[in-house]
Parts: C-alpha cells; structure tokens; sequence
C-alpha cells in the first residue's frame, strides 16, 4: 500500500479512525477510497453527501507528500493499522488510531506491558510508589508505558531507565517537539531505551483536545493501568474509565482521605472502577505472573470440541495467553469467545487465571 494514501486518509476533515477503516474494508485500500467515485463512496456505512464531497475535494495528498518528506528525513517508523508491528492490544479497541508515528527501539507488542499513569503534582509517596513499582516489575519482562506528564508520568519512565527497564512515551503531539519541554534529555534516553509513540502528525501542537486521544493509546496499548496518585479531575482517571472500557484490568494504590492527590484513586477503588493494590507484589499475584508455565500435554476430551473449542485450545498450548491474544490469533470476536472459554472452562479443560489470563488445566 502507498504510505502517502494512507497518511492522506488520516488528513481528511470529518472522517475518523472509525470511519477510515469503514473505507478501507470497503474499498480494500486506501489507494482506492482517493480513486472512488462519489456514489461509490457514498455506498460506505455512515458516509453521507457532506463527507463524501470533503473526500474528493480534498488536499490530504498533497500535505501528505510533505509530511512523508519530514518523517523519512528523521527516520520516524510510520505503523498502518494492518501492520503487524503494530500494536496488536491497541487493534483490537474499537477507536484504535489508523495510523501511528514511532521513535524507538521497543516492541509495541512486548509480552506484557504496564501503564503507569497519576497526576503531574507527584509527592513524596506517589514518587516512592513508582520506585517501587517499577522494582517488582523488573523480574517480569515488562514494557512501561505513560505519557511523558510532569509528574506520576516522569517518574515512571525515570525509574525504569534507571532500573533497565524498556519505556514509552504517548505523546499528544507531533514527533517534531517535546512537551514539556524540560524532557527533552529524558526523551533521548527513552529513544534508546524504549521509544515515543503519537497519532499527531509533525506539526501538531499539544493542545487540549489532545491529551484524552493519547489516553486512550495508553489504555489500549497496556494489559493493565496503573493508577498511582490522582486527584478526582484529571487525565489518570480518564485513562482507567477507557481502559474499563476495553476491558483491561485497572489497580490503583490508596490514599489516605485528606490526600488531594489520593482522592481520584480512592474513588476508583470505592466505585469498583480499579482493584485495589497496597503494594506492587499485590499487582503481580492478581496477573498471576508468578504461576509457572505448564508444560504441554495431551487433555483427555469429555466431549467433542466444535472448531472454534479446538482453536482456543491448540493456542493455549503454546502457555497461558489473555483473552485479547485469544482474540487476535484465533479471529473470534470476544463475545463469541466469552463463551468459547467458559464453555472449555466448565468442561475442566482450562483454568481462569487473575488478570484474564488463561491456561490449560
């Protein structure tokens, strides 16, 4: 597929990350949407006259021929939704972004990834709580992810440069600046030892409107946020409601009640929005990332297996996967593997494990 037709898809005013991927099923590329007539574009689901006529009228090829020219010179990775580089987890989000831009050197689709997210007034406890976070995830072969925030973001990307952990960033802007600007040598580290992710284009400013997009790439990239501190408004609390609403696991640390900075986390915990964690040790028993992988062998079947039964199990061969990698590989949507992995469940032939992690049993 031509990048320039695939970046020019992201520019055009009115159609959204759902709406693109619309065309793209139904025309199959996107070099095909720009050679779409207007009835033909027209026949797309939730394309109407308007945005029909702000398709063929627009400029997006021509802007993204220049925006392919800055990204090529500074060897930004650019990652198609149908990629495999890109971020599987993220994928399977309804509103996942169409296109990413990419600095870095680690895997997006590292084995398990963390969110790590708070306020940007970090105290004393929060900064201490992400120390210690951080050092019981070092054993586990964890990517950390945040969003480069002064505060509860800063220190999660800090401590795990310093303890070898890899880490991202989120940025609600283009790969052309740093906001704020005060990690721009925390940035250069993060580049060698992790990476900076946006679904801004060079050129985009970090303005508002920005920050709960790149929310929602926190959430959707991870297994799970964290929430460390946070007080009732801000963007953490955003984060853990969309990573609720993917269906990922969300653990905050408590507070005590006069904390400005705990409120927010409390009241995850108290509106069963987040599990609560008293200590890091508290988040690896609930993931079940101390279970020892089980070694293969043949299951002895109650009763036949109907294909999509017979799927989920071959994969669950290879060791415990989440039900998102269920998901994925075995091409189920996860309502119909809900009852795939209950039906396997009830019948003894696997185990449910914290974090919606399966295993044979």
């Amino acid at each position: 597929m031509s990048l320039t037709h695939q970046i020019a898809l992201s520019l055009i005013k009115g159609v959204g990350p759902m709406l693109a991927k619309n065309l793209l099923f139904h025309f199959g590329s996107a070099e095909a949407v720009f050679a779409a007539s207007k009835q033909e574009i027209k026949q797309v689901e939730g394309i109407g006259e308007k945005t029909a006529h702000a398709i063929l009228a627009t400029n997006a090829l021509a802007l993204a021929e220049k925006q392919l020219e800055f990204i090529q010179k500074h060897n930004i990775k650019v990652l198609f939704y149908r990629d495999e580089a890109y971020p599987k987890r993220l994928r399977n989000c309804y509103d996942a972004p169409l296109l990413l831009y990419y600095k870095g050197t680690a895997d997006l689709n590292h084995r398990r990834i963390v969110s790590v997210v708070g306020t940007r007034n970090a105290t004393a406890y929060g900064k201490q709580l992400c120390k210690q976070l951080i050092a019981a995830l070092l054993p586990y072969d964890v990517l950390v992810v945040s969003g480069l925030a002064l505060g509860i973001d800063a220190a999660a990307h800090k401590e795990s440069l310093a303890q070898g952990l890899p880490t991202v960033g989120v940025l609600a802007h283009g790969l052309d600046r740093i906001y704020p600007a005060i990690h721009q040598e925390l940035t250069q580290k993060m580049a060698r030892q992790g990476g900076l992710l946006t679904e801004f284009l060079p050129g985009t400013n970090p303005d508002r409107e920005n920050f709960p997009k790149r929310n929602r790439i926190i959430a959707g990239i991870s297994d799970v946020t964290i929430v460390v501190e946070a007080s009732i408004k801000g963007g953490a609390l955003i984060t853990a409601e969309l990573a609720n609403s993917y269906n990922r696991d969300v653990y905050a640390f408590p507070g005590r009640t006069s904390d400005e900075f705990s409120e927010g986390c409390n009241f995850l915990i108290k509106t069963n929005r987040a599990g609560l964690i008293n200590h890091p040790r508290d988040l690896i028993y609930y993931l079940g990332w101390d279970d020892e992988p089980v070694a293969k062998k043949e299951i002895q079947m109650p009763i036949p297996l109907n294909k999509e039964e017979q799927v989920v199990m071959e994969l669950l061969r290879e060791g415990p996967m989440s039900t998102d990698e269920l998901a994925i590989q075995s091409d189920t949507p996860q309502s119909k593997l809900a009852m795939v992995l209950l039906t396997l469940e009830m019948q003894g032939i696997l185990i449910s494990l914290p974090g919606k992690i399966y295993k044979l049993a």
